[in-house]
């Protein structure tokens, strides 16, 4: 059971909806930037209470809410963040403007305060475990160097990836003149001269958005259908259409974006340029977990599904951030992870207690 304050916080937390260099993958391209490597910590080859697989906000935090509650919890951290190419994290008070790597370094650090275990690599597998005598559950999770943790629990908490859709040269400003978020990115973005590239349904919206920021928008289709209805209420915007097919972003001297080559070898100058991208949740060494995920409206991606404060349908797994929320920015991610942590530990509690309880009885 969780306390009735956390379940206040649970109902407004629910009302809100992370390979070094670039990639292309079936005509799109999948961004994310590796971290530098960090000291890891040693693991002891004892039985964990908890493992985090994630080292973002969500599983940091949800780490540090574990530690707090002397709970033996390992966190392993791949390094490659999704908002590592940002320069600053904005939308959380008090950390708005810090960049997202010092963010990260002094989450470790707390987490480590605590007595926390924060573990730089790569998981390869997890899976349920054989139970010991009396029931509870394992898990056992392994690392690319084939090293096991062994885990009463799991936390998910491994983030996103963000697709784009395969234009020449959009990649390589993908975090600076390339953006996707208007609350992440509005203020740095106000007043230039900006371009939304369509990618579906949900592009329209976000052009709308974008254009509370900047009075110069221009809408690229895309080939993307765009109803008279929607181009009415564009013009009453004052934003420009383009039908024009998108040949390639072009930079300007400085390594900033200068604009848009079309197909009938007119430029378009923009500053900006907004893409509603893609969103994957990774995945990677997950799967025998067999976690149930689901796909996003609009095409827009893919997530786990979870429930209240992160309950998934696999007894013992936890989801939270990014993988579970897309839309959720740093400062809704920690705090979902600090709620399934607070759920973890109260059923972890309940466990404790039975068994003691059945050592007393037996005695």
């Amino acid at each position: 059971m969780v306390c009735q304050i956390c379940k206040a916080c649970l109902t407004s937390w629910q009302r809100a909806w992370t390979d070094s260099g670039q990639a292309q993958q079936k005509g799109r391209a999948e961004m994310s930037a590796q971290t530098s490597a960090y000291a890891s910590d040693a693991l002891t080859g004892e039985t964990v209470d908890v493992v985090v697989i994630g080292g973002g906000a969500a599983g940091l935090n949800g780490a540090l809410m574990l530690a707090r509650s002397r709970r033996s919890v390992v966190v392993v951290d791949s390094g490659d963040p999704r908002n590592a190419p940002a320069e600053a994290m904005h939308g959380f008070i008090v950390l708005d403007g810090t960049p997202p790597a010092e963010i990260l370094e002094r989450g470790r650090e707390q987490v480590r305060h605590y007595g926390g275990k924060v573990v730089f690599g790569e998981v390869t597998a997890a899976e349920p475990a054989e139970a010991p005598d009396g029931g509870d559950l394992r898990f056992t999770v392994t690392l690319s160097d084939d090293r096991t943790i062994t885990a009463r629990r799991v936390l998910v908490a491994t983030g996103l990836r963000d697709v784009l859709p395969d234009v020449p040269g959009l990649a390589e400003h993908w975090g600076h003149g390339v953006v996707h978020c208007p609350y992440c990115h509005g203020w740095e973005a106000r007043d230039e001269a900006i371009g939304v590239l369509a990618t579906g349904p949900a592009s329209v919206h976000h052009a709308l958005l974008f254009r509370q920021l900047s009075d110069d928008l221009v809408y690229f289709t895309r080939d993307n259908e765009l109803d008279e209805n929607t181009r009415e209420r564009f013009a009453a915007r004052g934003i420009r259409i383009v039908d024009i097919a998108v040949e390639e972003v072009l930079a300007a001297d400085d390594g900033s974006v200068a604009g848009l080559r079309l197909a009938d070898g007119s430029v378009i100058a923009r500053r900006i340029l907004a893409v509603a991208t893609r969103m994957q949740a990774r995945t990677d060494g997950l799967d025998g977990l067999r976690l149930p995920m689901e796909d996003l409206p609009d095409n827009m991606g893919r997530r786990f599904v979870s429930g209240p404060a992160g309950t998934t349908d696999v007894p013992g797994v936890w989801v939270a951030g990014n993988a579970t929320d897309p839309a959720a920015q740093v400062g809704a991610s920690a705090a979902a992870g600090a709620l399934a942590a607070a759920h973890i530990n109260s059923l972890l509690v309940t466990t404790d207690t039975d068994a003691a309880l059945n050592r007393a009885t037996t005695g």
